[in-house]
Order: C-alpha cells, then structure tokens, then sequence
C-alpha cells in the first residue's frame, strides 16, 4: 500500500515509519524541510516539499494526517491560537479537498485529533459518543475534525484519532514531566484531581495500523489506555518509577501565572474511555499505568 503521511518526523510519525515499512508499504512524507527529513527518516521514504503542486491522491492508497505546531510548547496568545489552529486546520482541508478531487481516491483518510475535543469535563464518564464542551480545545479539535469528515465518501472513509498523552521513551509530554522528578520536587499539579488521559506508544502506533487495515471502521476513536487515572495518582506512579519523591505539589496559581489561558491543558482533564477502539476488538498491551511507566522510564 502506498501510504501519504503528514507529521513524519514528529513524535509518533517518526515511529510510525519503521512499522509501515517493516510490513512492506510504501511511505511518502510531507515536509517543509526536505532536507532536515533526509537526515532524520529512513532512505526508504519518498519526501513531499508540500501539496501545493498536486492535483489529486490517485496514486495514493491511505493518507495518516499527524502535523500540527505543538499545543503546549508556548503561552496560548491569540496570535499561537491562530498558529494551532491553522497548522492543523489548513494541511487537513488541503488534503481533503485532494481526496475529494481524485478519481481514484484514497480507501482511507486517518487524521489527528485530541481528547481535547472534549475540553476540560471533570468528573464526566466519556466516549466517542459525547459532544464535548465548548472551548478553545474543543473548537480545535472539531473544526479540524469536520474538515478531515469533509473527505468522506463510500470510496473513502476517515477515522479520527482523538488522543491522549502520549508516554514514550523519548520526547513527548512525559519529557517534560521528568525533569521536576529528577530534581526531586515532583508531585500532583493543582488539586491532583483532574483526570488524564494516557496511552502508551507501542498501543499509540498499533491502534492506527488496525484502523488502516480494517475497512468496516470509520468515525472518531479515543486512543486513551481503558484505565483512565488523576493526575495525583500519574505523579505517584511516575514518581516510583523514577524512584524519586512525588510529593511537592504545585498550587493552580502557579501553574496559571507560569501557563496562561494554556494551565488548562495540566489542571483540566478528561475520563475518557476508549469504547470504540475495544469494540472493534483492538487488544491493548497496556493496561496498567505502572507498568507502563516503568518500560518508557
């Protein structure tokens, strides 16, 4: 199968490659920076320098849409709100209007999304069914969405990946989380209370090749782990895991001075279930989060 990906050289396109072409597919890769790529992704990857020049995806058999500016890497002003939204906004409408504009389409548009879709819900049980709550994470995520369904036809289907926080030996949120643990004043963030929702990568990068290989699926899926956890009870794992302390808790006030609008994403949460995904009989190899932190620590 010849597989177009956006987002190659983050973190879960970077790992993400090697499965697909381990299994024999060919992978082509959008980029802004041909050369950067060369030097980071297998010599096996055909690289994109845009869209711009294409008329359709006829040779394209399945699209894995994954760029976006990280959410969390700066203070939420209007003018990196506007950056969030179009790094994602714009490369998913391009690719659907693509999809729509070929003869001979794409069986499968598989794009990005988050559990911020469903904002910050508190103590709220949710699944793929509930609409979310209306905030800058939701606004996000559905126009993002919407613009990747935009796609959708009986030639093509779209599945959605609405993830959580993403745990992996290197890079990604839990880069992040580690360095007050290594110092010795990790601990919960806020009350500790707020639900988080995690997945390990290897079940991260599984969920996506079964949505790519079974052709009944399609719609929105939570990649979250099924045992969602509060952030005091993530602090205490991480904390045995790194066998460090994890009781310097960091009050709200704080993390808002230091966060702005953006504190929302560590002192909001969400208890998703990853109902869909267990229903199509996707089997998770991680359960447990102390187990799992203790492979990627």
């Amino acid at each position: 199968m010849h597989i177009l990906l956006t987002g190659g050289t983050g973190l879960i396109g970077s790992h993400l490659i090697p499965r697909l072409l381990g299994i024999g597919h060919q992978v082509s890769v959008v980029t802004r920076d041909v050369a950067a790529a060369r030097t980071r992704l297998d010599p096996a990857v055909n690289l994109w320098s845009g869209l711009a020049q294409q008329r359709d995806l006829n040779d394209i058999e399945a699209v894995i849409n994954l760029a976006g500016e990280p959410i969390a890497d700066k203070r939420w002003s209007e003018q990196q709100k506007q950056k969030l939204c179009e790094s994602r906004w714009q490369i998913t409408e391009r690719l659907a209007s693509l999809i729509n504009a070929s003869s001979n389409p794409p069986s499968v548009f598989i794009s990005g999304s988050a559990t911020g879709f469903y904002g910050d819900t508190g103590e709220l049980v949710l699944t793929e069914e509930d609409p979310g709550h209306d905030e800058f994470t939701h606004q996000l995520c559905a126009r993002w969405e919407a613009l990747a369904l935009s796609a959708e036809s009986e030639r093509t289907r779209v599945c959605l990946l609405r993830t959580g926080v993403v745990l992996a030996k290197q890079g990604g949120a839990l880069a992040k989380m580690k360095l007050p643990f290594r110092l010795g004043i990790g601990g919960p963030l806020g009350s500790g209370k707020q639900y988080m929702p995690w997945i390990h990568l290897d079940d991260l990068l599984n969920a996506i090749l079964w949505l790519l290989d079974n052709p009944q699926l399609r719609g929105p899926f939570n990649l979250v782990a099924p045992y969602a956890v509060r952030n005091e009870q993530f602090a205490a794992a991480l904390g045995h895991a790194m066998h460090r302390p994890a009781f310097m808790r960091t009050p709200a006030s704080a993390i808002k001075l230091m966060m702005g609008e953006s504190a929302v994403l560590v002192l909001g949460g969400q208890h998703v279930l990853p109902k869909r995904l267990e229903e199509s009989g996707f089997g998770f190899r991680w359960y447990e989060l102390d187990e799992a932190l203790r492979d990627v620590v």
